[in-house]
């Protein structure tokens, strides 16, 4: 949820009982439940051509490399388990399959992080960075960097 509201997800979407039962242990620190809807489904399969395209993240042969990725418009990405991949039968109905090019694999908090944060990156936003710096920092950090009083 701290990913999805970092960078402005507008839904999640899980499958299984695990993220049912780590939930009652993180924080919600922006609150980013309250603006970001969250649903369990059966299978990712079933959203599939739901006027998204399905973007698999996973070491699979075939693979586009993020750096090297085009972030569709309306992109659901679906990450694998912890421990585990995504289903080939999953792979198999999507309409991308990009990767991360690390030394080894990162933990699934870390590979969603990265991945949203590409996405961010790539698009043509214009931002105020005073006004993000200020509005996402917390009450905990009043930082001003003075380039020159050195």
């Amino acid at each position: 949820m701290r990913a999805a509201g970092c960078y402005g997800a507008s839904a999640i979407y899980y499958t299984g009982k695990r993220f049912a039962r780590a939930a009652k242990y993180h924080q919600d620190t922006k609150n980013a439940s309250q603006h970001i809807e969250l649903s369990a489904v059966e299978s990712f399969t079933e959203l599939a051509g739901q006027h998204r395209t399905l973007v698999c993240v996973e070491f699979a042969v075939g693979a586009t490399p993020l750096p090297e990725f085009i972030h569709p418009d309306h992109a659901l990405y679906i990450f694998g388990p912890e421990d585990g991949s995504v289903d080939q039968s999953i792979i198999d109905v999507a309409d991308a399959v990009v990767y991360v090019p690390t030394i080894g694999c990162m933990n699934l908090g870390a590979t969603v992080n990265v991945l949203l944060y590409d996405r961010m990156a790539k698009q043509q936003q214009a931002i105020d960075h005073s006004e993000r710096i200020k509005s996402s920092r917390d009450v905990n950090n009043r930082l001003v960097f003075r380039n020159g009083n050195r």
